[in-house]
């Protein structure tokens, strides 16, 4: 008993048993953070929709808006953005990681043109909202909020993203009318020409001529079309300028 009330042995004891515990601690902390970053065998996880019943609305709109690029889902600001100041980029990407925008529209290239967000049943809060607005709109970025419930008008948001006139969407539409009735205007004229080219003739046998039947065809069917559709052969046939 006397060599336990020993100052000089418990003077030696006391940071002797300090250090052992902190020793043990740190070997059972790097024991339970090498057990949480250890892949699992089945990982307890399920797969689940990309966007939300009124985000896929919104989705759909926005994919039939702009035919002619890309619509990205859910993509964090800091895949498009970069600091000017390369030294504080760490700091930045925690600041914005976790920021995203519900829909990113882009260019073939890969340039975005805008963002839009769509709220959810909570909706959006508004310090949210006035972080990404002032973001994009100092990056030149156009940044909207929509709403399935609540569409805006194609031209309008396509004047926003692309700087495009409604004059310009109009003609883009009736551009994109005018090929798709020209290629199925040619997919039935061949149609009808190898009909007519396996049709049996007097002797039967099939017609030894298909390029006179064809040309008798394209020219009935040319009369028979523009009989019935004003807009193949308008008025005024002079080509408006491709914009």
């Amino acid at each position: 008993m006397n060599n336990w009330s020993n100052p000089w042995l418990l003077a030696v004891l006391v940071p002797a048993m300090l250090v052992l515990g902190a020793i043990t601690h740190r070997l059972w902390a790097a024991r339970q953070a090498h057990a949480r970053r250890r892949i699992p065998k089945h990982w307890p996880l399920s797969t689940r929709a990309l966007t939300s019943s009124d985000e896929a609305l919104v989705w759909h709109w926005l994919a039939r808006a702009f035919y002619d690029h890309h619509v990205m889902i859910k993509l964090p600001v800091t895949r498009f953005t970069l600091p000017r100041n390369r030294e504080k980029g760490m700091h930045w990407y925690r600041l914005l990681g976790s920021v995203y925008c519900t829909f990113t529209i882009c260019k073939a290239d890969g340039r975005v043109i805008g963002c839009v967000d769509v709220p959810g049943r909570s909706g959006l809060p508004r310090s949210t909202r006035a972080l990404k607005h002032a973001l994009l709109t100092q990056c030149g970025l156009p940044y909207w909020v929509v709403r399935s419930s609540s569409l805006p008008p194609v031209a309008e948001i396509r004047a926003e993203f692309l700087g495009e006139s409604p004059i310009t969407q109009s003609m883009r539409e009736r551009e994109q009318e005018e090929q798709a009735l020209t290629a199925a205007q040619v997919n039935l004229r061949t149609a009808l020409t190898r009909q007519r080219s396996n049709r049996p003739n007097d002797f039967g046998t099939p017609s030894s001529h298909p390029n006179h039947d064809s040309e008798g065809l394209r020219s009935e069917f040319s009369t028979q079309w523009q009989e019935n559709d004003s807009f193949l052969t308008p008025l005024d046939s002079r080509r408006g300028e491709l914009l």
